[in-house]
């Protein structure tokens, strides 16, 4: 149904929704964002006029002929604006709530929608057709004097409104002479007014927003994309468990018709390193905390053993992968998929990037939870499994399905482990500790250097005792294993540049994989390309090759997880949480600093 990833997120970091270039929400589920969808119709080829078409809210101004969309500033709120061209226009203003009330954050299952009228006399149709069981029913539905409710499998959601209520159930057209307020949420009574209560929220919620960005470090130059991405970043976040999402959606293709479908609303260790990594960066110290406290409960329900690639948003290890018949996937190409395989692999650097996770919380004196020896102690067997497996196979960070090999980012994020627990040992004061530790990182530095530099290429290898390249190898640099200044840096960035860059964009690997030989580049790895050229002396390349990747993102200023390097078509599921801090790392590496503009 939509043509193009320019979407544009809403949600409160308990649900989420996108909504398309003409105002629908075609995408949101319930009741947290690995939950079934609602609205399903991203993940659907017919349109909504097709006969029995569902899984989306519309609010269509009659004879619409512009529509217009923008952020109220520093909030994810949406502002939708429809002009007729004869006069007649209206605004639409779309959000999740979320605020502080009685002690603790307000963010409700619930969707708010205003519609003002601007000019004219404009009518409107409202068209609401919640979806179940990934799309295969419609809800059934009750009506009462002000409200509907809509009949999911295990409960109902009600939309409460002071609109009247026939002509959404009739979806017919009528004119739009006053606000109109529609909270899609709880089966709950509605208590109060419905005008005042949902203004409020949003006055609170783009109260609360803007407190929070305001509180942010960002870089004196490229704010609003930097801003952008730490506000999506948040949403990616499930406040409740402090769980991070590696995207809002599943099952869009990685390039046309590819099978590479995938569902990224689960928690992968690693893409949640990356994020918080980013947001750390710009301050944001609450995302931080709230991870910190989830990962503390994987490592314990772990009890010292393996620990999964990634888990749920509750912290549940069973995620099953299955296919979903009733929708045909994004722009008709399936499958769609529930679930996640990935679950099941062995992934050797989940070990380094919960250390590497968790070592801030040693050093950072401005956190509510300093942490401390018994913290130390809980981390130690992470690092013995990294020790153990530094040499192993593995799925490598790319999911092989059908092949594993010793990769040298495995081995590399294993060395981190070690390293970063001998930095934590020493601001202990635990010497015996710290000299433990380090002599392991040593051993597994000399493992790595043998294994992995291949003489006859001048290179490292992405795979010990092989001769491949992966963009991955970029980033020995951000973990500190190699200095910009090392010459084997220097002559492994020239090899991974000419092998996998193409054009502007770099590609994770130029070999083929479990689906055949890769077509689009991967977002994040330009922006591991870009830190490498600015620490290696590139500066000018680095900042066109950055702004060439900020021209690049949708109208709501994000990005997905894959580009097609020839036509510069997103492709992947959106919005990508690598990407969005692949921009905030080059953003706050390149710019001037702020005593530029005093």
């Amino acid at each position: 149904m939509t043509a193009t990833l320019d979407l544009w997120p809403i949600g409160n970091c308990q649900v989420s929704a996108l909504i398309d270039r003409r105002g629908r929400f075609v995408w949101g589920c319930l009741p947290r964002v690995d939950g079934d969808p609602l609205f399903s119709s991203l993940l659907d080829s017919h349109p909504p006029a097709a006969e029995g078409a569902r899984g989306f809210w519309e609010i269509d101004l009659e004879d619409c002929a512009e529509t217009r969309q923008s952020y109220l500033r520093n909030t994810p709120v949406l502002v939708t604006r429809h002009d007729d061209g004869c006069g007649n226009a209206i605004e639409i203003i779309d959000f999740c709530p979320r605020f502080a009330r009685r002690g603790r954050m307000y963010r409700p299952v619930a969707f708010v929608r205003i519609v003002r009228p601007l000019s004219g006399s404009p009518r409107i149709r409202v068209r609401l057709r919640p979806a179940r069981d990934w799309g295969a029913e419609a809800t059934g539905r009750t009506r009462g004097s002000n409200h509907v409710r809509y009949l999911l499998a295990d409960g109902a959601v009600r939309l409460t409104t002071d609109a009247p209520v026939g002509w959404i159930e009739d979806e017919r057209m009528f004119r739009v002479e006053r606000p109109l307020h529609f909270f899609l949420g709880p089966d709950e009574s509605f208590a109060d007014d419905v005008r005042v209560a949902t203004e409020q929220m949003l006055d609170r919620t783009v109260l609360q927003w803007r407190r929070w960005v305001r509180g942010l470090a960002t870089p004196v130059e490229w704010q609003e994309a930097v801003i952008r991405a730490a506000i999506t970043l948040k949403l990616c976040q499930h406040e409740e468990t402090g769980a991070i999402v590696a995207a809002l959606t599943t099952s869009i293709p990685e390039h046309a018709d590819s099978g590479r479908n995938w569902d990224y609303r689960y928690c992968w260790i690693r893409d949640a390193y990356y994020t918080v990594q980013a947001l750390n960066r710009l301050g944001a110290l609450d995302v931080l905390e709230g991870y910190l406290e989830y990962l503390r409960n994987i490592v314990d329900n772990a009890k010292g053993g393996h620990i999964q690639p990634l888990y749920g948003v509750g912290g549940e290890a069973l995620l099953t992968e299955r296919t979903v018949p009733a929708l045909d996937g994004y722009r008709g190409m399936g499958p769609v998929r529930v679930g996640n395989q990935a679950y099941e692999q062995i992934q050797h650097d989940a070990y380094g990037q919960i250390i590497l996770s968790n070592v801030q919380a040693f050093f950072d004196q401005r956190l509510f939870r300093v942490a401390g020896v018994e913290d130390f102690a809980a981390l130690e067997p992470i690092g013995e499994l990294a020790w153990d497996v530094h040499d192993k196979p593995d799925a490598g960070l790319w999911e092989l399905r059908t092949r594993s090999h010793v990769h040298t980012y495995s081995a590399a994020m294993c060395w981190a482990a070690c390293d970063r627990l001998a930095n934590a040992a020493e601001v202990l004061g635990l010497e015996d500790r710290r000299a433990y530790w380090q002599a392991r990182a040593a051993a597994i530095r000399a493992k790595i250097e043998d294994k992995a530099w291949r003489p006859a290429t001048d290179r490292l290898s992405a795979t010990f005792g092989g001769d491949d390249l992966d963009a991955s190898l970029i980033q020995l640099l951000d973990l500190r294993f190699l200095q910009p200044t090392d010459p084997r840096f220097h002559s492994t960035l020239v090899a991974v540049e000419d092998g996998l860059r193409r054009g502007s964009h770099m590609l994770r690997y130029a070999t083929e994989d479990d689906f055949g030989l890769p077509e689009t580049a991967f977002n994040v790895c330009t922006f591991w390309l870009i830190e490498a050229l600015e620490a290696t002396g590139r500066t000018a390349d680095a900042r066109a090759l950055f702004e060439e990747m900020l021209s690049r993102r949708t109208q709501a200023g994000l990005l997905s997880e894959d580009i097609d390097p020839v036509t510069g078509e997103l492709w992947g599921n959106y919005p990508q949480t690598y990407s969005l801090v692949g921009m905030i790392n080059c953003a706050v590496l390149l710019s001037r600093p702020w005593g530029s503009v005093r």
